[in-house]
C-alpha cells in the first residue's frame, strides 16, 4: 500500500492524451492524465468508463445525447457502447477508473492508441 498524490504525480509528467497508471485494485485501473484538444471518437464494447476532473475544464462530447460539461471535481460515467470524444478548450488534469485492459481509444486504432502504460512513481 502505497498512497499517491495527485499534484506531484501530475507534475511528474506533462504531455497530453498519455494515460499513466496510478493505481490497480480488483482488476480496475486509476490512469491520470493531463488533456488538452480533441481526442478521437470511439466506445468501449466491454467497459464502462468514469471520467474525474481534477483540474481545469472537460467536455464530453456525445453523438446522440448533449454534451456533457465538467469543471474540478465534477465526474461522469459513460456507460460501455456510448461513442464519445473527450475535448479540453485548455490543459487539463483527469483521473479515468476503468478494467485495467480497456484501451485508451477503445474500438478504434488511431495515432493516440496507447496499449501499455507508464506506471506513476
Amino acid at each position: 500500500m502505497e498512497k499517491v498524490s495527485l499534484a506531484d504525480a501530475f507534475a511528474s509528467f506533462d504531455d497530453h492524451w498519455e494515460p499513466r497508471l496510478a493505481a490497480e485494485l480488483n482488476g480496475q485501473a486509476v490512469k491520470l492524465a493531463k488533456v488538452e484538444g480533441e481526442f478521437v471518437w470511439h466506445h468501449h464494447d466491454d467497459a464502462d468508463e468514469l471520467f474525474f476532473v481534477h483540474s481545469g475544464e472537460l467536455r464530453i462530447e456525445l453523438r446522440d445525447r448533449d454534451d456533457i460539461e465538467l469543471t474540478a471535481g465534477e465526474m461522469v460515467v459513460v456507460p460501455r457502447g456510448v461513442e464519445h470524444r473527450p475535448v479540453a478548450d485548455e490543459e487539463s488534469e483527469i483521473l479515468l477508473f476503468e478494467p485495467r485492459e480497456t484501451r485508451n481509444t477503445g474500438n478504434v486504432e488511431s495515432d493516440e492508441t496507447r496499449e501499455e502504460l507508464n506506471r506513476i512513481d
